[in-house]
């Protein structure tokens, strides 16, 4: 690994302003290589010398400070995050956050948000960031940070939206309506809706119009704002979560976690918020004119990684293989011949050999082994 970045400079950190990093999800379309127990957020998929999660604090601490990002996982991951991480805590006052098991992005991210709320009063602003993505261009990312904390102190739920390379139904998109008219924060607009992955034709539909971007995932909300809303429309999640956090850095936290953690409800932030509020006119996006990608599959992985290999190149040979894709990741050869775009990972125990146009359906084969008992794999 190399070295952390160095600390940022004083003026460049937003004041009030808290990064979350949920850190969850199997990243099942990257199997074998992503496996439960070592999921794409704990792993180098760049070639950088740092995992997915190491570059997204990376990106993260010039804006809210050293001390100023919070990482949520799940307790089989906490040990390598605060590995991968020096200096978070899992103890009373540390900025790691270790869910007992999953309930999906609302928990998540409502718990940073209630434990913020409990430790830093009624400004703090958080920013909600995936822990697996990769992102290219800092000052357009910084930029729109800057922006949506300035949307956010207004009472806004902000997301991102990412200026949409092409067409793609792997995505969820986010419509564009009229300026919020901040001065400080120009390219904010309201948002007239949010619209689930559509079919090829109706994405370049979309973008024909210039009104929308993809939606990923990225918030930002005051936190008293946020929790205000899920006690408006999930009114037991929301006081389920405001009794945790009461609890986080005392001596109960374990015995209330156990207790009120497992009835939570579990349902994605885009559904328990930002729809309901972008209907009623609550939800701003500012423009995300930055380099993204999810990294969901092995052709978009492909796509971040033009030698074709991720691993030791010398191991890999092609012939009449244009666009194969190769991960020698057990150290083996691995040899291929007349297979353009092709993908082979080679991992301990398991082999995946599939296309970049099938790459979407690697999630398939992992439900297949998990259907057959085969949980070693997974």
């Amino acid at each position: 690994m190399s070295a952390t970045p160095d600390a940022p400079a004083e003026s460049s950190v937003i004041p009030g302003f808290h990064a979350v990093v949920p850190a969850g999800g199997a990243g099942t379309r990257l199997w074998p290589l992503s496996r439960a127990g070592r999921p794409k957020f704990l792993l180098d998929l760049t070639g950088s010398g740092r995992t997915l999660l190491q570059a997204t604090v990376d990106r993260l601490t010039p804006l809210a400070g050293p001390d100023g990002v919070l990482v949520v996982t799940g307790t089989r991951h906490a040990a390598a995050v605060a590995a991968q991480l020096p200096g978070l805590d899992e103890g009373p006052g540390g900025r790691l956050l270790a869910e007992p098991s999953p309930r999906d992005s609302m928990a998540a991210i409502g718990l940073a948000a209630a434990v913020l709320l409990e430790r830093h009063g009624e400004d703090v602003v958080l920013g909600s960031f995936a822990a697996d993505h990769v992102v290219h261009g800092a000052e357009a990312f910084e930029r729109a940070v800057r922006e949506g904390v300035v949307a956010a102190r207004e009472g806004y739920v902000v997301t991102v939206g990412i200026r949409a390379s092409g067409p793609s139904t792997a995505f969820g998109y986010v419509r564009s309506g009229e300026p919020l008219g901040l001065p400080d924060a120009p390219g904010a607009v309201r948002s007239a809706g949010f619209t689930e992955k559509p079919d090829a034709l109706t994405a370049a539909s979309y973008l024909a119009t210039g009104e929308y971007r993809w939606n990923a995932g990225m918030f930002l909300v005051r936190a008293r704002v946020l929790l205000d809303h899920l006690a408006a429309q999930l009114p037991a999640l929301a006081a389920g979560l405001r009794e945790i956090a009461a609890a986080w850095d005392g001596d109960d936290r374990d015995e209330v976690l156990a207790r009120v953690w497992p009835g939570l409800t579990k349902i994605a932030i885009d559904h328990a918020i930002a729809e309901p509020v972008a209907a009623a006119g609550g939800v701003a996006v500012v423009p995300g004119d930055f380099g993204w990608d999810d990294v969901g599959d092995f052709d978009s992985l492909a796509g971040l990684l033009p030698a074709g290999t991720l691993g030791d190149a010398s191991l890999v040979r092609r012939v009449a293989a244009d666009g194969a894709f190769v991960v020698p990741a057990d150290g083996r050869t691995v040899s291929v011949v007349g297979l353009p775009d092709v993908v082979v990972v080679d991992t301990p125990g398991a082999v995946l050999v599939t296309s970049r146009e099938h790459a979407q359906q690697v999630k398939d084969v992992v439900d297949a082994w998990r259907a057959a008992g085969r949980d070693d794999l997974l």
